[in-house]
């Protein structure tokens, strides 16, 4: 039976630059890929865009994106820079694994600068736990999702460890293309260099995990835990 494979992040070039190439590989090894975006990310609009045109912008990029890597692609519209810590944004992420029953998530590191990212990841946490409550009673049924991981994401650098290489050796092309629909991606938005990062941070990880391309993942700190009754 084909798993599910969903990408939370707190902007749409978050969810593609850091998590697509795992869900581009999901989706190439028979599963299901979706991205869910807690914003439009439109606040990252260059000066000579208005905020409301690039998030349309955002939106457009990313339902062509998702759908390069044959994923779907959902958006919660909480204003870019302000997602509220609050139950009613995690059980509305909670709805959104449920809807999907979502096997594996991937989501933001806490060791970040930026707010939204900080936000998204406990969100994220406590929406899976809504996401597996039988007594949470919701539109759709209870699921658990089996796995959570975090990505590398230059925001999310502090203490980020990763402890699992994914070959994306196959879906590499794929999922650059998928990148480029951005214009951040294309160096039009700001000074970070999104493309000569992620594309060189393939690579690098590729020489540590003995693949030509890959990405670095973090597991969740709980689930590394081995319990056994011998060596």
């Amino acid at each position: 039976m084909a798993t599910t494979l969903m990408a939370i992040a707190a902007h749409p070039g978050d969810a593609v630059f850091t998590m697509g190439a795992a869900v581009a590989q999901h989706v190439h090894n028979g599963g299901k890929g979706v991205f869910l975006s807690l914003t439009a990310g439109e606040r990252g609009a260059p000066a000579d865009i208005p905020v409301e045109r690039y998030g349309e912008m955002q939106r457009a990029a990313s339902d062509k994106a998702a759908r390069m890597l044959g994923a779907e692609f959902e958006l919660l519209t909480y204003p870019d820079g302000e997602i509220p810590l609050r139950d009613q944004v995690a059980l509305a992420i909670c709805d959104v694994i449920r809807q999907h029953r979502a096997d594996v998530v991937i989501t933001h590191w806490s060791g970040s600068w930026h707010k939204d990212h900080q936000n998204c990841y406990v969100l994220v946490r406590d929406a899976i736990f809504y996401a597996g409550l039988n007594t949470m009673n919701r539109k759709d049924a209870p699921h658990a999702p089996g796995k959570l991981y975090f990505a590398d994401n230059w925001e999310d650098a502090e203490n980020f460890k990763p402890d699992t290489y994914l070959d994306i050796t196959g879906v590499y092309g794929k999922w650059m293309e998928a990148c480029d629909q951005y214009p951040m991606w294309r160096g039009q938005t700001g000074f970070f260099r999104y493309n000569d990062y992620y594309s060189s941070l393939a690579t690098m990880r590729g020489c540590l995990s003995k693949f030509s391309k890959a990405v670095a993942l973090m597991s969740d700190p709980t689930e590394r835990v081995s319990r056994v009754r011998s060596l």
